[in-house]
């Protein structure tokens, strides 16, 4: 008979728990085992003793995996937080908060689970498990809380990775947001030259304006630019954006979306404009525009 010892001063109960709901998968490894509480030099202890003979080394791969699990789900949230005060101090409480938020959602996608975060799961689960299995073959007694204070640099570098990624997702985040802001500035103190602008997308990421009217504008707007610099160099993206907060409408519709291959285009002037932008799901404007951008002229525009 064989005695593991696992040192747990909070949460015993749980830990034994786990491993009493693994039971039936232990022996049908062959491995029979009784859990009994101890409590030795003010720790209290959860003795495995093992019934089962030459079964120790298959023991320890299991529990060490039954622990790796535990120690992430127990852990991970506190050691993450630690990080974050400690390497990012001189972010405010609020900063720190959002960081944490995003450093969590990058690591479990806050349920929505994929194949990315589950392999990262594996690989944090297995860096733990192999330290926790690596100790337990010099050792049958193990203290939670010291080795995982001690023991998981490999483990603590994996999630300081993910805090300093989430740090850059964070300032990223801030600077859009700062950015949408000034646009949004722009927008206010701008007088609208227009009451409507039709933005039709077209298939060579280029886009026609047009007022109300149907009478193109596309020309007015681009001339400032194209003085500047060759239309090569042009960003028709970038010129759709200061088109319209120069423009300033009451109202933009955009027609063609699905011909729009950048998205974060779409969610810029949804977030600049808000209420102001109508996004067309088909509308006789989106048919001639096709018909003309083949080779057939467009008729007059019928106003909105």
């Amino acid at each position: 008979m064989e005695y593991l010892y696992i040192g747990i001063n909070d949460e015993l109960e749980e830990v034994k728990s786990i491993i009493e709901e693994a039971i039936n998968d232990l022996e049908a490894k062959g491995i029979y085992i009784k859990l009994n509480h101890k409590k030795m030099n003010d720790v209290n202890y959860l003795e495995v003793q093992l019934n089962s003979e030459n079964k120790m080394n298959h023991l320890k791969k299991f529990l060490a995996n039954l622990l790796a699990e535990y120690i992430i789900e127990k852990y991970e949230h506190r050691f993450i937080t630690r990080i974050i005060h400690s390497n990012y101090c001189y972010f405010n409480t609020g900063e720190r908060r959002e960081i944490l938020r995003t450093a969590l959602k990058n690591i479990v996608g806050f349920g929505e689970k994929n194949i990315f975060s589950n392999l990262f799961m594996i690989r944090r689960k297995n860096i733990v498990a192999r330290k926790l299995l690596e100790y337990l073959e010099t050792s049958n007694e193990i203290i939670l809380d010291g080795f995982v204070t001690f023991r998981l640099k490999d483990y603590i570098k994996e999630l300081e990775e993910v805090v300093d990624k989430a740090v850059d997702d964070y300032m990223m985040e801030k600077e859009y947001r700062e950015f949408i802001r000034l646009l949004k500035y722009f927008v206010d103190i701008q007088e609208p030259k227009f009451d409507i602008v039709h933005v039709l997308a077209g298939y060579n990421n280029k886009y026609v304006l047009l007022e109300s009217s149907g009478r193109e504008i596309t020309n007015d707007c681009i001339q400032d630019f194209v003085n500047e610099v060759s239309e090569e160099d042009i960003n028709f993206d970038d010129l759709l954006v200061s088109s319209l907060i120069t423009l300033a409408p009451n109202k933009i519709y955009i027609h063609l979306t699905g011909q729009i291959k950048n998205k974060e285009l779409m969610e810029t002037i949804k977030n600049v404009f808000v209420d102001k932008v109508v996004f067309c799901s088909g509308c006789d404007l989106c048919l001639t525009h096709n018909m003309g951008s083949n080779g057939i002229k467009r008729s007059d525009y019928v106003e909105k």
